[in-house]
């Protein structure tokens, strides 16, 4: 299972929210550069970069942190927040993007993420599933939809999508555990290579989640508030 590390931006800070209220922010560190390099040293490989000013604004903001990171680490990123259209992409890619994550746009657009599907592959483009009472939430999780989660994966799915990252908004960053029951039948019903998100508080959560089958597992709050080391993650890569 992938380790994947996170980094929130607002206002090119270093940020994490709690349940997605843009309320609760706390600034963890100035510059996010720093933290990527931190990542990096520890033997890290990967990087969940979210640009949350763009998630709000719907359209990317925060590119030149991802320029930053991707021109001096040696991270792969995935990217998201704000990819609503085509140029969103261009900008995403042209500055470092190994892979962007397309959410809301699935959502409300799905002829439009199904064309990025078709244009880059699904290996460069991830679905973001991540719901609040197993009903997608979109626009940064500001707005809730009625469309069930897993019956939104399983679509997509058979469109073509292959990775998907799914966040219980109501685990997010309160450490206390990840969503595995949910997981567990989105793995089982939609075959998905699943990258989980939200709630990780400790080892024994991503064990737990490699047993059930995840493909990656993002890692935030944990890191931040010292429950999980970056050392503790490199050796489970």
């Amino acid at each position: 299972m992938r380790i994947i590390p996170a980094i929130d931006i607002i206002n090119s800070k270093c940020v994490r929210l709690t349940k997605g209220d843009y309320s609760t922010q706390k600034i963890y560190n100035e510059d996010p550069l720093e933290v990527a390099k931190s990542f990096e040293a520890a033997g890290l490989k990967y990087l969940h970069l979210v640009d949350l000013d763009g998630a709000k604004s719907k359209h990317i903001v925060n590119h030149q942190v991802l320029y930053s990171i991707a021109r001096n680490t040696s991270l792969q990123i995935d990217f998201g927040g704000g990819l609503k259209s085509d140029a969103d992409l261009t900008i995403a890619f042209e500055n470092g993007a190994a892979q962007v994550t397309g959410g809301s746009i699935a959502a409300h657009e799905p002829a439009v993420f199904l064309s990025w599907l078709k244009k880059y592959g699904a290996e460069k483009i991830i679905l973001g599933a991540d719901c609040f009472d197993r009903k997608i939430a979109t626009q940064g999780w500001l707005a809730q939809s009625e469309i069930e989660v897993i019956d939104f994966i399983a679509h997509h799915m058979e469109q073509g999508a292959r990775q998907v990252i799914c966040t219980d908004i109501a685990k997010d960053g309160m450490l206390q555990g990840p969503s595995l029951e949910l997981y567990t039948e989105i793995i089982r019903q939609t075959k998905a290579q699943l990258i989980a998100s939200g709630g990780i508080s400790c080892l024994q959560d991503l064990i737990a989640l490699q047993a059930i089958g995840c493909e990656g597992a993002i890692v935030g709050k944990a890191i931040y508030e010292g429950h999980i080391t970056l050392k503790e993650l490199a050796d489970l890569c």
